[in-house]
């Protein structure tokens, strides 16, 4: 019983609180009642804590969106962690990739160009697989997670001592309020007893009634400096827990330098990876890329002046000349029409440029470059690489 009457005389008291404090708030925004102002340092503090809340939220999702675009992906991993336990293994996309570089290479044939520079392809695809879900990992435990545990954690605290804080100073100024109107209702009374005449009745009223509202003023008075004493324990917590963000920067700070290490040495790998398969494409023979017995080749570099003899590679490494053909025109005496099998764009004034499909006069001249002919087209004259020309009969 005594139990139940303490809950109920603890649940009126909270009651009569947060009514209090809920009049005070409603008098604040209409104008009605007077607001206790927090110090120009501790708003700045409260500022900044809110800006790096935003800021750390929208760096984490959209570094979370940069490491796994797929957004069911994301809902899954959330998922898992939510119920601590180990997201299944998927295989990501260069993953993929490669393994259905492989499987085509594999069926097209290992002897063939096109098999051999698919399984080739897709080898480094996977090598590439393989060092994006090391960054992803890497990521996720140096960066990720100190965000995720600042937005979890210590930003957490600091909001809710801030809202007790905001509890604290509604009852300070509540507490004010009531002084204030205890003070004015007991003046008044005081102006009242003086003014009325003398009588026994008259004055055992006015007595009793100023020595009420006598107690009532000490009690706010009362009230006021246990509020006010909360309010400044309650705002230097709120101020320590604040001044604490500083560490926060310069911890993320250091989280950052660990992302960019991770992203550097990922795309340092990848590079790699592309420049060996590179080499590896580029250093098939000449016949051995000539399925059809037709050179095929993407657009040279303009700015590649001087072009290997038994083969010309690309980015992608795939030659674009015959041997027969390319011997034929370096071989050649006097003049032949060859036909231009790319786009070239002359590097300096004694080269020609060319264009696809068009029929030139080529001949080759003494001590030039063993890689380059003469090429003429009208009054036009100039060097030309001999890999963009195909001899015509």
């Amino acid at each position: 019983m005594n139990i139940m009457d303490f809950n109920v005389k603890k649940l009126a008291a909270d009651a009569g609180t947060f009514l209090s404090r809920a009049v005070q708030f409603t008098e604040e925004k209409l104008g009605q009642a007077e607001k206790t102002e927090l110090d120009a340092h501790l708003e700045n503090l409260l500022s900044k804590a809110e800006c790096t809340k935003i800021w750390t939220e929208k760096i984490m999702k959209q570094t979370e969106v940069l490491l796994q675009p797929n957004p069911n992906a994301r809902i899954e991993e959330f998922v898992y962690e939510k119920l601590d336990r180990k997201a299944p293994s998927r295989i990501n996309n260069p993953e993929l990739l490669g393994q259905y570089m492989i499987d085509a290479g594999t069926e097209f044939g290992p002897g063939t160009a096109y098999g051999n520079a698919l399984i080739k392809c897709g080898e480094t695809q996977k090598r590439i697989g393989t060092a994006d879900r090391e960054l992803i990992q890497t990521s996720a435990l140096n960066f990720l997670t100190p965000l995720r545990n600042f937005i979890e954690g210590d930003y957490k605290t600091i909001a809710k001592e801030r809202k007790l804080l905001q509890n604290k100073r509604l009852d300070l100024d509540a507490a004010k309020t009531r002084l204030k109107k205890a003070k004015a209702a007991e003046t008044r009374a005081s102006q009242l007893n003086s003014a009325r005449l003398e009588g026994d009745n008259n004055m055992v009223n006015f007595s009793y009634m100023l020595n009420f509202l006598h107690v009532k003023w000490l009690k706010s008075e009362q009230e006021l400096r246990i509020t006010q004493s909360e309010f400044d324990r309650q705002a230097e917590i709120t101020r320590l827990l604040l001044e604490g963000i500083s560490s926060t920067h310069a911890h993320h700070l250091r989280c950052l330098n660990d992302f960019v290490e991770a992203q550097m040495t990922y795309y340092a790998q990848c590079y790699q990876y592309m420049l060996d398969l590179q080499k590896q494409l580029g250093s098939f023979p000449s016949n051995y890329c000539n399925n059809n017995q037709t050179s095929v080749a993407p657009v040279p570099s303009a700015s590649s002046n001087v072009i290997g003899s038994s083969a010309l590679t690309s980015t992608s490494g795939l030659v674009i000349a015959s041997p027969t053909n390319l011997i034929d025109l370096k071989e050649c005496s006097g003049s032949r029409k060859a036909r231009v099998l790319y786009d070239y764009d002359a590097a300096n004034s004694s080269e020609l440029s060319l264009l696809a499909d068009e029929v030139i006069t080529v001949f080759s001249v003494v001590g030039m470059d063993s890689d380059w002919l003469m090429g003429e087209r009208g009054n036009q004259k100039g060097r030309v690489p001999i890999t963009y020309l195909e001899l015509l009969n």
